[in-house]
C-alpha cells in the first residue's frame, strides 16, 4: 500500500511488472490518473466523464440506494437508472465526494516543539491543538483538510481535498446483480458479482461547493479515467489507487493475541445478537427491513470478515510469527546500543499502556455499542455540540467544531430513513443488559444511578428504557433539528427524557474520555519509538517500509493472476457461464430473468474476451487492498479503467495483519461485465455514450483522455 510519493523510489519494480506510464505521473495528485481518483467517505470512486459522473461499487452506493428506497418503491431490489440528469436522486445529507489535491508532511509543525519525553494528557492536547491549528489554516469554503497520523504518530501529513456536497444517485443494477451471491459468496472465489454503481457530483453554478439544490450543475473534473473496454487478460499489469481504511501489520504480538482471544470473538457474538434483533423485526415489517438494509449489509460483511480473520490468523500462526519478529527486532536494537537500545526499553513501556487499555475494554465496548443506537447517539451529539459551542472554535473537541456541525445535522436528518424507534429501543435494552453484567470496577456511576434498582431487575430495566423512549421528542426529525440549535442551558432545563439522561451521564463520559486521552498521549509518545526501531531494522535488512492503511491515498500494483491452494488451481477469471451455473432462482442466486436468458443465449455482443470468447465477470489480481479500497479503479498499464476492486479471497481477510503474497488476492468486477449489464440488460445507453463507450460499436478509449 504505497503512498504516491514513494512510487519514484520503486519505479524499476513498476516498470518490471508492466507499467507503461511514467511512474512520476502517479505522484501528481492533480494530474491525469490520480486526479480522477476520489474518496466518497469509507469507499473509493473515480470520475469517468467530464460531467462529474462517478463510478464505484454497488455496496458503496448502497447507502444512497437505501436512502431513496421504501417498502413500496424498493430501489435496492429493483435497481435504478436515471435516463436524464433531471431524474437523478439526491444522496443522504452527508454524501460527499472528496478530490485530493495536496498531501504535505507537517510532522515538524505537529510535534517539532513538543518535548519528546512529554506524555499523557499533555502530549495528547499539544498534538490535538497543533492538528486543529493546521486544519484551520488550510480550510476555506469548499476545501476540507485533515491531518493524518502515520506509523502511530511517527509522522503527520496534511491532506487537502475539494469537498463536493451534492452527490446524486445515477444508476444501480438490481441487487440480484449488484449483490449476486450475497453473504454466501462474500470473501469467496469464484465470484460472480456485478458490484458497481454510478453517482454524480454537483456544484453551484459558480463552481463552488453547495449542498443539494435543484439548480446545481454537474461538477467538471479536471481529469477523468478513460475506459479500456477490451479489459485485461491473465498476466497483464494492473494497479489500484484508492483509500484503504486500516491495517494492523505493525501491531505487537500481544495486540494480535487480543484480537484473536477477545476482540473478534466478542464482536462476532454482539453482531450476531444485533442482527437477530433487526432481522426479526424486518421479517414482520418490510418498511423496517428497508430502513435497516444498509446497516444489516454492513454487519453481515464484518461478521464474515471477523470469522475469516480468526481462521486466517490461526492458520498463519500469527502470534508466533509476530513474536519471532519482535524478538528479532529487540535483539537487533539492543545489539546496536545507544539510542536503539533506548527504543527497546520504550517498547516495553508501550506494553504497559496496552495493559491499561485492556483493563477497561469491556466497558468501552458496551458504551460504543450504546452509541450506535439512535437515541443515545442523537442525545449525545445534540448536548455535546451545545456544550462545545461555548468555547473558542480551536478549543472545541475534534468532531464538534463549527466545521463538523453540518455533518452532525446531516446525521440527525437521515435517522428518519434509517431507524425504527421500536427496534432502536430493543437494541438499547440489549446493550444495557450487557452493561449491568460488567464488573463493578468498569461501571459508570451516573449510569448506575439512572438505572437504580433496574440494574438488578430485568423487568424494571425494560420499563425504564420504555419510559425513556416514551418521554422524548428526539424521534421527531423536526424536534431534534430544533434542539440541535438550542443553547446548553435550554437543553439542561428540558424535561425531555433522553436529554435528561444524557445531561446526567455527560460528566462521567467526559472523565472516561480524558482517561482515554491520557493513554493515547502515552501511546503517541511510545508507538512512534517502536516504529522508529522497526523502520531502522527493516532498512538494515534492505526491506522497504510502507505505513499501515489509515484512509489516505495509496497505490498497489501487480498482475492479473489466480492462485493455487491445497492442490486446487483457481484461475484468474469467472465468466457468465458461472452465473448460469450458480442460479437457483432463490436469493442470493436469483439472477434476473432477462439476464439469465441473455447469458444462456451467450449474447455477449462485443464484451466477450478476445482470448477466450467468454464474458468476463470478475477477476483476481495479486493486489494489496482492504476495506476503504472498495470502489477503487483497477487501472491498466496505460492508465485506463478496467474494473473496480470490491473484495478479496478468503485468504486475504487476515492480510490486514499478515500479508501472504502467495495466497492473497483482490477481486475486481470486470469492466466488460459492467458495460454488458449496462448495455444488454439495463439499457443504460445514455451513460455509455457519456463515457465515450458506444455499446455494440464500442472501443477502448485512448490513455490520457
Amino acid at each position: 500500500m504505497w503512498q504516491p510519493a514513494q512510487l519514484p523510489a520503486i519505479a524499476s519494480q513498476l516498470k518490471a511488472r508492466g507499467l507503461e506510464l511514467d511512474p512520476s505521473r502517479l505522484t501528481d495528485l492533480t494530474g491525469p490518473t490520480m486526479g480522477a481518483v476520489v474518496s466518497i467517505g469509507g469507499c473509493t470512486a473515480s470520475f469517468v466523464s467530464p460531467e462529474g459522473l462517478v463510478v464505484t461499487n454497488h455496496h458503496c452506493a448502497y447507502g444512497a440506494i437505501q436512502y431513496n428506497s421504501t417498502a413500496e418503491k424498493n430501489l435496492i431490489k429493483d435497481g435504478f437508472l436515471a435516463r436524464t440528469q433531471a431524474e437523478e436522486l439526491p444522496g443522504d445529507p452527508n454524501q460527499r465526494v472528496y478530490v485530493t489535491d495536496e498531501i504535505r508532511d507537517i510532522t515538524r509543525e505537529i510535534v517539532g516543539r513538543i518535548d519528546p519525553k512529554l506524555g499523557g494528557l499533555a502530549r495528547y492536547e499539544a498534538i490535538d491543538k497543533a492538528q486543529k491549528s493546521a486544519v484551520a489554516k488550510c480550510e476555506k469554503p469548499g476545501i476540507k483538510c485533515d491531518v493524518y497520523n502515520f506509523h502511530g504518530g511517527y509522522s503527520f501529513q496534511l491532506v487537502r481535498q475539494r469537498e463536493i456536497k451534492d452527490v446524486r444517485l445515477v444508476y444501480a443494477p438490481p441487487s440480484a446483480i449488484g449483490k449476486f451471491g450475497g453473504d454466501v459468496d462474500n470473501w469467496m472465489w469464484p465470484r460472480h458479482t456485478g458490484d458497481f454503481s454510478f453517482l454524480r457530483a454537483y456544484v453551484a453554478k459558480d463552481g463552488s461547493s453547495k449542498p443539494y439544490a435543484k439548480d446545481n450543475v454537474p461538477f467538471k473534473p479536471r481529469h477523468v479515467l478513460p475506459l479500456n473496454a477490451n479489459g485485461l487478460e491473465a498476466g497483464d499489469f494492473v494497479m489500484v489507487a484508492g483509500y484503504p481504511g486500516r491495517t494492523n501489520r505493525y501491531r505487537l504480538a500481544e495486540e494480535t493475541r487480543d484480537a484473536i482471544d477477545w476482540q473478534y470473538p466478542t464482536n462476532i457474538r454482539w453482531y450476531t445478537e444485533i442482527l437477530d434483533i433487526i432481522n426479526r423485526a424486518g421479517a414482520k415489517d418490510a418498511a423496517v427491513a428497508v430502513k435497516y438494509a444498509n446497516t444489516v449489509a454492513g454487519f453481515n460483511n464484518y461478521l464474515k470478515n471477523f470469522r475469516g480473520q480468526l481462521e486466517g490468523l490461526a492458520k498463519a500462526r500469527a502470534v508466533d510469527t509476530k513474536t519471532a519478529k519482535e524478538d528479532a527486532l529487540l535483539g537487533w536494537l539492543r545489539a546496536q546500543g545507544g539510542e536503539n537500545a533506548a527504543l527497546a526499553a520504550d517498547i516495553g513501556e508501550l506494553r504497559g499502556v496496552l495493559a491499561q487499555q485492556r483493563s477497561v475494554r469491556e466497558r468501552d465496548l458496551v458504551l460504543g455499542y450504546l452509541n450506535r443506537t439512535f437515541l443515545y447517539n442523537a442525545s449525545y451529539h445534540i448536548y455535546r455540540t451545545a456544550s462545545e459551542r461555548a468555547k473558542p472554535d480551536l478549543q472545541r473537541e475534534q468532531g464538534f467544531q463549527t466545521r463538523d456541525e453540518p455533518k452532525i445535522e446531516g446525521t440527525l436528518k437521515q435517522w428518519e430513513r434509517r431507524m425504527d424507534p421500536a427496534v432502536d429501543e430493543q437494541l438499547f435494552t440489549h446493550f444495557l443488559r450487557a452493561y449491568v453484567k460488567l464488573p463493578q470496577d468498569q461501571r459508570v456511576a451516573a449510569l448506575d444511578a439512572w438505572l437504580g434498582a433496574a440494574a438488578n431487575d430485568d423487568a424494571a430495566l425494560v420499563q425504564k428504557v420504555d419510559a425513556l423512549y416514551a418521554g422524548t421528542r428526539l424521534t421527531n426529525v423536526d424536534e431534534r433539528l430544533k434542539l440541535f440549535k438550542a443553547r446548553r442551558s435550554e437543553l439542561e432545563a428540558s424535561g425531555d427524557t433522553a436529554l435528561k439522561f444524557m445531561v446526567a451521564l455527560m460528566p462521567d463520559l467526559l472523565a472516561i474520555e480524558n482517561a482515554r486521552k491520557q493513554r493515547q498521549g502515552d501511546e503517541l509518545r511510545l508507538r512512534p519509538r517502536y516504529m522508529q526501531g522497526m523502520i531502522a531494522y527493516n532498512e538494515s535488512l534492505k526491506q522497504p517500509v510502507y505505513p499501515d492503511a489509515n484512509s489516505s491515498l495509496r497505490v498497489t500494483f501487480g498482475q492479473v493472476q489466480g492462485f493455487k491452494k491445497d492442490g486446487v488451481e483457481f484461475t484468474a477469471f469467472t465468466t457468465g457461464d458461472g452465473i448460469v451455473a450458480k442460479t437457483t432462482g432463490d436469493d442470493p442466486f436469483d439472477t434476473p430473468a432477462g439476464e439469465y436468458k441473455t447469458l444462456v443465449a451467450r449474447d455477449y455482443g462485443p464484451y466477450a474476451s478476445a482470448k477466450s470468447g467468454a464474458l468476463p465477470v470478475n477477476f483476481l489480481a495479486d493486489l494489496d487492498i482492504t476495506g476503504g479500497n472498495s470502489g477503487s479503479p483497477a487501472i491498466d498499464a496505460q492508465g485506463r479503467l478496467v474494473g473496480l476492486a470490491f473484495d478479496g479471497n478468503w485468504d486475504s481477510v487476515s492480510a490486514d495483519w499478515i500479508f501472504d503474497p502467495k495466497l492473497t488476492r483482490s477481486i475486481q468486477v470486470d469492466v466488460r461485465y459492467m458495460l454488458w449489464v449496462m448495455d444488454k440488460i439495463d439499457g443504460a445507453k445514455n451513460l455509455l455514450a457519456e463515457m465515450g463507450v458506444g455499446g455494440e460499436g464500442r472501443g477502448a478509449a485512448p490513455a490520457g483522455k
